[in-house]
């Protein structure tokens, strides 16, 4: 896996990346704080906004920077944003009240929005190959899942010997870092397609997404890791801390079970991905979290909580997390032409963390409501609708190119505007794009 390394365009992006991630983190532990000092015992209301303006901005966002990326120099571009996500952050240990902390918040998110969906459309051109490029995949989920463990605890260090307010430059340094990183190398830029509409541009991406099969049956399976990672990642404090009583130790155990679950996944797939399809690895891994939810609320109605039980569904559903979101580059970078990826990206990345936009209230509602078994029987169901909705709308015979006629297609039809009639092996679609008959 870790010979893609030797590419030295990647290896920098995917310094870039790291870095990044783990200024991000810091400023994740360093908002908590703040928002505890602004606004006391309503930190947690405070915090809850934030996150709101942050799917906010990914979802309304990313599909217009998506439609705008393939006009300006990719380099340029993603180096703009890491400035300007490095000067909201600057301006965050400055912030006396809390209206500012939401501004701030909403141009950093902003920037993210932008930025990552166009960073990991460039991942496919930098590694054209396939089995080069899910390697890249594989280590970007090993980076997100590493950021998840190594920020808390240098956040933890660092706190020890300074106040919060300097985690924001360490947030500073790893925005400038990665822009230093991405302005080191020479990046594709396909060239841009023919002149578009406002409207045409804006919604490209999310309309050639659902006009293909197996990016609609992804879009399942976001929902089915939204609905499982969800019960993971809001109700964790609620079951450690609350009902089983232990302490901020034992949270952090719990969160590094899921982790270390999805680093495994990451560092298997690759081999695997060799040998079997995208679609019955993605099916299997979606159906391991359903699995496990169903089994942990299972053992809870019968025994009630307890803690190895709860790391072990943790870690089984990490597995089925990193063995769906890994695969995901893959297909949307078989679904467009290179000019076409930061808006497909785009998309992926609004569809997405609108899923989350669902689970996220939803999770949290059904805890504090209902309790533990609801909660986990609840967002399992969710994740089985996710899960047979891409059964459905994802053929299991997805081939990459399908043989057809052009006079299969209505008159009117673009590619028959110039009268011309041929039969080649790729259906073409109104977007112009390979899509699989179906």
């Amino acid at each position: 896996m870790f010979d893609i390394l030797a590419d030295r365009t990647y290896r920098h992006l995917f310094l870039a990346q790291v870095v990044a991630l783990l200024g991000t983190g810091l400023a994740t532990v360093a908002l908590g704080l703040l928002a505890y000092d602004l606004a006391g015992d309503g930190a947690a209301m405070v915090l809850g906004t934030v996150f709101a303006i942050k799917m906010v901005a990914y979802v309304g966002i990313a599909p217009v920077a998506g439609a705008f990326a393939d006009r300006v120099n990719r380099r340029r571009l993603l180096v703009t944003l890491d400035l300007v996500r490095g000067a909201a952050a600057l301006c965050l240990p400055f912030v006396t009240e809390i209206w500012q902390v939401y501004v701030l918040i909403f141009l950093l998110q902003s920037a993210s929005a932008a930025f990552t969906p166009t960073f990991q459309a460039t991942i496919p051109d930098v590694l054209p190959e396939e089995a080069r490029y899910t390697r890249a995949l594989s280590l970007s989920r090993l980076a997100y899942d590493l950021e998840n463990i190594v920020s808390p605890t240098l956040a933890g260090l660092l706190l020890a010997v300074m106040s919060y307010n300097t985690l924001f430059l360490g947030t500073v340094a790893g925005f400038a870092a990665s822009a230093l990183l991405v302005v080191s190398v020479l990046l594709p830029s396909p060239k841009a397609p023919e002149p578009r509409g406002i409207y045409d541009r804006t919604t490209r991406g999310i309309r050639i997404y659902l006009a293909t099969p197996r990016l609609r049956g992804l879009l399942g399976l976001n929902l089915a890791v939204s609905g499982a990672g969800a019960m993971v990642l809001v109700n964790s404090v609620v079951l450690v801390r609350g009902e089983l009583g232990l302490g901020e130790s034992a949270l952090a155990m719990a969160m590094f079970a899921f982790g270390a679950g999805s680093m495994a996944a990451a560092l298997v797939l690759p081999r695997v991905l060799d040998r079997v399809a995208d679609r019955p690895v993605m099916i299997a891994g979606a159906w391991t979290m359903v699995a496990s939810l169903a089994a942990l609320a299972a053992l809870v109605a019968i025994e009630g909580l307890s803690w190895l039980p709860l790391l072990a569904a943790w870690l089984v559903v990490g597995i089925g997390y990193s063995t769906v979101q890994t695969p995901s580059g893959r297909l949307l970078r078989r679904s467009a032409h290179p000019e076409d990826r930061p808006a497909l990206f785009a998309a992926q990345f609004a569809l997405s963390h609108a899923c989350w936009l669902l689970s996220y209230p939803l999770s949290g509602w059904l805890q504090t409501g209902f309790g533990t078994v609801p909660a986990l029987l609840v967002l399992a169901l969710l994740a089985v609708a996710g899960i047979v909705a891409a059964l459905r709308m994802w053929p299991a015979d997805d081939p990459v190119e399908v043989a057809h006629s052009h006079d299969q297609l209505p008159v009117d039809h673009p590619h028959l505007a110039g009268g011309h009639r041929h039969s080649h092996a790729f259906v073409i679609d109104d977007l112009h794009r390979v899509w699989p008959a179906r």
